[in-house]
């Protein structure tokens, strides 16, 4: 018996979610669609595929027969709405997956630290540059300490809906702080760029990494493995060219407040969206989306909902 769920957030990323959940699992299905917009492609989508839906918000869907079949929530508006969300949900005891940057809950990245999240009542997904970009800083951190790291996400400025522009400032400091509790770097730093290249560009992501002591082959080797796992969730996540290894010496970096003298690693990424809903340039829908279904079947197994 697969458990059912609901999705708050009719904009590209909550759409998109309600289409993988729809496609990719048989431990989920979509009970109901939660928006605030009735005339929403989302919520007009999911009418015509017989999905319960509302377009009277969060409490809107407490007051749906459908509700009683839901295990997990997911959360795709915004930081601003997530703290209100959450807190009406969890009056019901439902497990709460957040889409959003708020990061009331702990940061879950699936190849990292999933397996230690598993009784928590809100999960917060990062963003899609940390998803992209946390699990590369990880694997070098596996290896040998980071001292600084910093991400850069580029998306097509077509796949980012007025949610995420909302969210821009948070999308940063969520990163940022992902990269450090997750990933392991001693300091994290992230950046946006919203590409208005037409045709638009898939998702790309790069990853620099300051390290002291490298082991080049252990280093690439760990990379690598990385991205085979993330893989089997999100099939268009890629390396875009080998492991690069750059020495370095800065006579003083501001931000470790010493001079530095090390090994800069450069990793660079390419993500392929689905097409489940925007087509494959949307790569950072794809992966936050894939990297919540990936969370939410984990712990539906675990808590046995499912």
């Amino acid at each position: 018996m697969s458990t059912g769920v609901a999705i708050i957030g009719s904009g590209n990323i909550g759409t998109d979610l309600m289409f993988k959940v729809m496609r990719t699992t048989e431990d989920l299905h979509v009970a109901a669609m939660v928006g605030i917009d009735a005339a929403s492609d989302g919520l007009s989508r999911a009418q015509r595929l017989g999905v319960a839906t509302t377009a009277a918000g969060v409490e809107g869907l407490l007051s749906m027969p459908e509700f009683n079949d839901v295990g997990i929530v997911f959360d795709a508006t915004s930081a601003g709405a997530h703290r209100s969300n959450y807190d009406n949900v969890r009056k019901h005891g439902k497990l709460m997956i957040d889409l959003t940057p708020a990061a009331i809950g702990p940061y879950v990245v699936p190849t990292v630290n999933l397996e230690n999240h598993l009784e928590t009542d809100n999960v917060n997904m990062v963003t899609c540059g940390g998803q992209a970009t946390v699990p590369i800083v990880a694997a070098v951190s596996a290896v040998t300490k980071v001292c600084y790291a910093e991400i850069v996400a580029s998306i097509a400025s077509r796949s980012a809906g007025p949610g995420t522009r909302a969210n821009i400032d948070e999308f940063t400091e969520t990163t940022a702080a992902a990269i450090e509790s997750v990933g392991g770097a001693e300091y994290g730093k992230a950046i946006i760029v919203l590409n208005p290249a037409e045709p638009p560009l898939v998702m790309r992501d790069t990853v620099f990494c300051l390290v002291e002591n490298a082991d080049r082959e252990a280093i690439a080797e760990s990379v690598e493995r990385m991205v085979e796992e993330v893989r089997q969730y999100v099939p268009g996540y890629r390396l875009k060219q080998a492991v690069q290894f750059n020495d370095v010496e800065y006579g003083f970096v501001p931000t470790l407040g010493r001079p530095f003298h090390g090994t800069e690693v450069s990793v660079f990424l390419e993500v392929t969206g689905a097409g489940h809903y925007l087509p494959d340039y949307a790569g950072n829908l794809d992966i936050m989306t894939s990297a919540a279904v990936r969370t939410a079947e984990r712990i539906a197994r675990h808590r046995s909902f499912a």
